[in-house]
């Protein structure tokens, strides 16, 4: 903390506390307090402890979801209770993803079972005002009320990338939590526009934030309904909720990490190594890990069915890319003699494309090989089949769409106003 100089507190809430940094406009300090509300704040307890507890979750959601590619606010943590993120203008929206009904929805939407399930997950906005207990709003209404956020006006663009994206981080926390085989029912965030009026996932994401059904029970939750639904709240309930939230916070650790999968590129010939080398580099991108290797079915099939054995019998996922061209021999012997997925990638040259693919295609029956053209493609192919096991590859895959989706639109915006200006 001794290279941030705190300055005045900006804005507090009911939990937590912003401050400025002196030696930074940009960035900022948001300190949790040991408080825990419900009700807009109308039932309210001090409970020591929460404030480590809500930074250390948040912290850790937010690093899975910076690791997957969303962009958000946070920074780095500075202390048990604190962590700097950049300094946003907040939206004052509230961004609902529901996998699930319950709550409030079964209210707003009498006769629909508790527990119906939308696919894709639901996905609803409310206006941030405690005094009228946050009102459900349109897409219209928050387009018409004009929001201002430093140097960019929130329109339909910016709504419906939050929107897209309120899903996709869902999804993603989603995926994640079903490693500790629990169900993330519904969830809450905000976002916020930075100095540069670049739109981020900001705020703070924990117990408060979500439902969490630990084996899809309600009965087990370990979220803040706990405290929500007490009619009357002694020490012994505060401790229980507590403890549910100490119980989230542990079990992040387990959803944070996972084992890097293996994609092993095995090439027909050491001058394929530039278009291996490519395919490393998108493989890496996705947060696999590359091995080359060079082979020959045709020139040393014994050696390659001893590499297949290797990687078969080494406990780990792994996925095969054959990069041979010409004729390729590599791709279907590999696939006619493993399980393991095979991929087939040919380096196209401009004398050898039609054979190249074709050899890589047209292969004999009872094999499974697929081929890709492109060596992100290919990539991308193994990140695939990795992410059916791999919640982080596959959180990956769901940011980069989400990333492309909000390329295009900026992409969009950008050729709108050239065709503005030029037509005055």
């Amino acid at each position: 903390m001794a290279e941030y100089k705190l300055g005045k507190v900006i804005n507090e809430g009911k939990t937590k506390k912003i401050y400025e940094l002196l030696n930074d406009p940009t960035l900022c300090l948001l300190e949790s307090k040991d408080r825990i509300t419900a009700g807009d704040g109308i039932k309210s307890h001090d409970l020591e402890g929460k404030a480590a507890i809500s930074t250390s979750t948040t912290i850790k959601v937010f690093g899975l979801l910076n690791q997957a590619g969303i962009r958000t606010a946070y920074v780095k943590s500075v202390g048990p209770k604190s962590f700097i993120a950049k300094k946003c203008d907040m939206i004052p929206i509230e961004w609902v993803a529901r996998r699930q009904a319950t709550g409030s929805f079964l209210k707003r939407h009498p006769g629909v079972p508790e527990g119906y399930r939308f696919n894709p997950p639901l996905q609803e906005t409310f206006f941030k005002d405690d005094a009228n207990h946050d009102p459900q709003w349109s897409d219209e209404q928050i387009i018409s009320a004009g929001f201002q956020m430093g140097n960019r006006k929130i329109t339909k663009d910016e709504v419906d990338i939050m929107k897209r994206s309120t899903i996709v981080i869902f999804e993603i926390l989603e995926r994640a939590w079903t490693v500790r085989n629990s169900s993330l029912i519904d969830m809450k965030i905000e976002f916020g526009v930075d100095s540069n009026g670049e739109i981020f996932l900001a705020d703070i994401i924990d117990s408060d934030s979500w439902r969490l059904w630990p084996s899809g029970d309600k009965k087990q939750m370990k979220d803040k309904q706990v405290y929500r639904d007490l009619s009357k709240v002694t020490q012994q309930h505060l401790e229980t909720v507590k403890c549910n939230f100490k119980w989230v916070e542990e079990q992040l650790d387990y959803i944070i990490e996972a084992p890097t999968p293996l994609v092993v590129i095995l090439m027909g010939s050491p001058s394929d190594e530039a278009h291996c080398r490519e395919i490393a580099k998108h493989a890496v991108a996705l947060g696999l890990k590359p091995q080359l290797r060079v082979c020959s079915a045709h020139k040393a099939t014994e050696e390659t069915l001893n590499i297949l054995a290797e990687y078969e019998g080494s406990g780990e996922n792994v996925v095969l890319i054959a990069v041979a061209g010409r004729s390729n021999g590599l791709g279907p012997v590999l696939s006619g003699n493993t399980v393991l997925p095979v991929i087939n990638c040919p380096p196209l040259k401009s004398d050898n494309i039609e054979r190249s693919v074709w050899s890589s295609l047209d292969v004999p029956s009872g094999l499974g090989c697929t081929t890709v053209v492109h060596s992100e493609g290919a990539a991308l192919a193994a990140a695939q089949i990795h992410a059916m096991q791999n919640h982080l590859i596959w959180a990956r895959l769901r940011a980069k769409q989400l990333n492309n989706f909000i390329s295009l639109k900026q992409a969009d915006v950008k050729s709108r106003k050239i065709i503005a200006t030029s037509s005055v």
